[in-house]
């Protein structure tokens, strides 16, 4: 069985972030899910990006390590929504024990030393105001350089977070193919 440890977005804990464990979770996963924001939840991505400013990106990631921590002696596999794909990001390249990255609509700065053999899957809009396209050439071949090896799924015409149904950006289609996807990835990892 994976444990997964799945970070949300920068609208916090949402009802999408917990149904997406349990999806997990019925898929035969144990699965963490962190609220990194306290309860406290956006209802818009400016009211998320406040929150964050608040928190801090150096809090952010302390709470996450802290909630990662208890779980992480078998091996983790990292995941996250947005701002909580560039947590688990930071996370699993920092992990040596890490099994695996699962990024759902975000990614993070990679440092010129990062070192990793863990599998990766995006999964993105196309286009995305977040993601834009000359940053995700470089992110890939910065991961490629570290050693991931790595998947991206492009969903052209979806928006940025079209996996949470209560979001304006929701694409049914993209969101169920995204889950078949990212099964299948999380299955191989447990072979």
């Amino acid at each position: 069985m994976t444990t997964i440890v799945l970070f949300h977005s920068t609208y916090g804990l949402r009802p999408a972030v917990t149904a997406a464990a349990d999806r997990l979770r019925a898929a035969g996963h144990e699965v963490v899910v962190p609220d990194l924001f306290d309860g406290r939840t956006a209802q818009t991505i400016e009211e998320g990006m406040q929150l964050r400013e608040e928190i801090g990106r150096d809090e952010l990631l302390r709470r996450a390590v802290a909630a990662a921590a208890p779980y992480s002696q078998g091996g983790l596999v990292y995941a996250g929504f947005s701002l909580g794909g560039s947590i688990a990001q930071n996370l699993a390249l920092g992990d040596e024990r890490a099994r695996g990255l699962l990024l759902l609509h975000g990614t993070s700065d990679i440092a010129d030393d990062a070192s990793t053999g863990i599998p990766v899957q995006l999964h993105v809009a196309e286009p995305d105001p977040f993601e834009p396209d000359d940053w995700l050439n470089a992110w890939y071949l910065r991961m490629l350089k570290a050693g991931a090896d790595v998947e991206i799924h492009r969903y052209h015409g979806a928006g940025h977070l079209f996996t949470d149904p209560d979001l304006p950006d929701y694409d049914a289609e993209a969101a169920e193919r995204t889950w078949a996807v990212a099964r299948d990835f999380l299955q191989e990892l447990d072979g």
